[in-house]
């Protein structure tokens, strides 16, 4: 995947948390978010891009 589909799909997931209807949704969701961070980091780590810190409140 790429910056741009793993950028797409954190924020996806963070605003499907944010919908969620109850806690076990908005609990994998927010999971999903965090994953999506960390591939994120190690690619732009790889890339050496600088990245902004990630709220997956």
């Amino acid at each position: 995947m790429d910056l741009n589909e793993l950028l797409y799909r954190q924020q996806i997931s963070l605003m499907r948390a944010a919908n969620a209807a109850c806690a076990e949704a908005r609990l994998a969701h927010r999971g999903l978010a965090r994953l999506y961070a960390e591939r994120i980091a190690r690619l732009c780590g790889a890339l050496r891009i600088a990245t902004l810190p990630v709220s997956a409140a």
